[in-house]
């Protein structure tokens, strides 16, 4: 095994330049980091580029199989060491693994109420970290995939991936602009429910939801236009009873997310 010791390294640098955007998508590679992170794209099937892993600290057996196993299979696998692998790491105590992953293009096209029938759309979303954690939140009850509209957050940014954990191999992740999804939510029937804090409706009154459906939730900043909610077949409130006057991108699609859950029409 020859173990990289210099940050000059030509793959180390290479993996150091995908924290930049441009790189990424130039590229159609991103970096996903953590034990739990790289075994959850390996068992996803994704394509993975590369794994780079720093062997005097990397402690896990189930780490050091799964390295086994994708040397076996062909994948490129450098060992470096903890000073080269601090230099590419986004965390502060890295866990000494880290992949190259291709991202899996996700389209419209190919989805519909059979193969996607709950989903989760975001207008516009800003934090890549909220997106994150709603893919982590959907995964968790169930439902099919998200559309980010509109959005300046791609997914193969650090801040989705890391706050995902790891439910981002397992559910399509689609951008679109919001007449595409409009369009495809009408040729194919869904139901549109948005969220707006000047809605009448209680999201607690909504007793039945039925697939194919969608949650569509509006900007961090301004939430749905009126264009926007004209489009769906109902738009719910979240109650506000402090002084908050919104709630959290996650935290409001969560809530709504778990309601739908208990409110499936059987």
């Amino acid at each position: 095994m020859m173990l990289v010791t210099s940050r000059s390294n030509s793959k180390i640098k290479f993996v150091r330049s995908l924290r930049q955007r441009k790189h990424r998508e130039a590229t159609g590679l991103f970096v996903v980091e953590g034990i739990r992170h790289v075994g959850e794209a390996v068992e996803a099937g994704a394509q993975i580029h590369t794994l780079v892993y720093a062997p005097d600290v990397l402690t896990s057996d189930f780490a050091h199989t799964l390295i086994e196993h994708q040397a076996a299979a062909g994948v490129d696998c450098v060992a470096c060491t903890p000073e080269v692998f601090a230099s590419i790491a986004d965390r502060e105590n890295p866990q000494g693994i880290l992949a190259v992953v291709h991202l899996k293009a996700a389209s419209l096209d190919r989805l519909n109420p059979e193969n996607f029938p709950w989903v989760t759309a975001l207008v516009a979303p800003q934090d890549p970290g909220n997106v994150g954690t709603i893919l982590r939140t959907l995964d968790a009850v169930g439902a099919s995939g998200l559309v980010l509209l509109d959005s300046s957050v791609e997914p193969g940014h650090p801040g989705l991936v890391r706050a995902s954990m790891g439910t981002m191999f397992w559910h399509p992740v689609v951008q679109a602009s919001f007449r595409e999804f409009s369009e495809w939510v009408r040729r194919h029937g869904y139901t549109l429910i948005g969220t707006s804090a000047h809605a009448d409706l209680d999201y607690r009154e909504v007793r039945a939801y039925q697939p194919p459906v969608v949650l569509l939730m509006g900007s961090e900043r301004e939430g749905l236009t009126e264009e926007q909610a004209a489009l769906c077949d109902w738009v719910v409130s979240l109650p506000m009873r402090g002084k908050a006057t919104s709630l959290n991108l996650a935290v409001a699609t969560g809530v709504m997310l778990y309601s739908m859950l208990d409110n499936f029409a059987s």
